[in-house]
């Protein structure tokens, strides 16, 4: 899964493609360089940043998403917790809804949205808002507590109707986690295997990479890449990342590394 933020916040690569023509070369760049997923957001969700209204996310992602949509073939993602932003992108063409908030800031009327499009739902951990998440994150076994929290966001999907069929968990790497809580989960990425839904992981290019190896957030790619080896051997089977070029060779390899080690000798 390739990331196209259309912000001027995020973490990483804020205000690069606000621009709906920017925005659609880096689509097809990504899409070119082997994104199977495009995911696209139009709120920062990093710590400490600010909400904006439905609206302004409306106006900023519309555009893209329309242009985006008529040059691509693969399924578009919208990272979103606003389902007024869910329903009118998924009007739009997008395939599948990104909630970083597990349904527990979107509540209904997401599930509503997403269930009348027949839309993929990405149920992520987290806790709080952006602004509010470092506050968080007290655990009494982390992974544990993780996929409890992760039970009840799907309980509260399939409960309105969202088929299984539909749904990918995500453990929320960096949401209301620290860096210790980080490599908790990716030391026992296979437990999240217990929830009988396909996984999906978001490292690329987390701050706690950059307090391990204390590199700024342009110059993560080989902490990254060492997460995404991780989690393919893991038995991850979606990679959200920035670098798709880079992050599909590492895929390729440990993928045959891993198809090798189960071959008989």
């Amino acid at each position: 899964m390739g990331i196209l933020n259309i912000t001027p916040d995020s973490f990483s690569d804020g205000g690069r493609y606000l621009d709906p023509e920017a925005a659609s070369a880096q689509a097809l760049k990504l899409v070119g360089e082997g994104a199977d997923i495009l995911d696209l957001g139009a709120e920062s969700t990093r710590p400490g940043a600010k909400p904006v209204t439905s609206r302004e996310e409306l106006e900023r992602l519309l555009p893209v998403l329309k242009r985006v949509r008529s040059e691509v073939l693969v399924p578009i993602s919208i990272d979103t917790v606003s389902p007024e932003v869910a329903k009118k992108s998924l009007e739009a063409g997008a395939d599948i809804i990104n909630d970083v908030s597990g349904l527990r800031r979107s509540g209904p009327d997401m599930v509503k949205a997403v269930k009348k499009f027949g839309a993929g739902l990405v149920l992520m951990h987290s806790r709080g808002t952006p602004e509010t998440m470092g506050t968080m994150a007290h655990y009494g076994n982390t992974v544990a507590d993780v996929i409890t929290e992760l039970r009840e966001s799907i309980r509260i999907a399939t409960a309105a109707g969202i088929d299984h069929e539909q749904i990918v968990v995500d453990p929320g790497l960096g949401f209301a986690k620290t860096t210790e809580q980080n490599l908790e989960i990716m030391k026992d990425l296979r437990a999240f295997h217990a929830l009988e839904l396909p996984v999906m992981l978001g490292p690329s290019r987390k701050a706690f990479i950059g307090q391990m190896t204390g590199r700024e957030t342009g110059d993560r790619e080989f902490g990254t890449a060492a997460c995404v080896a991780s989690a393919v051997m893991n038995g991850i089977q979606i990679i959200r990342v920035h670098d798709v070029k880079a992050m599909r060779d590492v895929v390729r390899v440990t993928e045959s590394i891993k198809r090798l080690s189960k071959s008989p000798s």
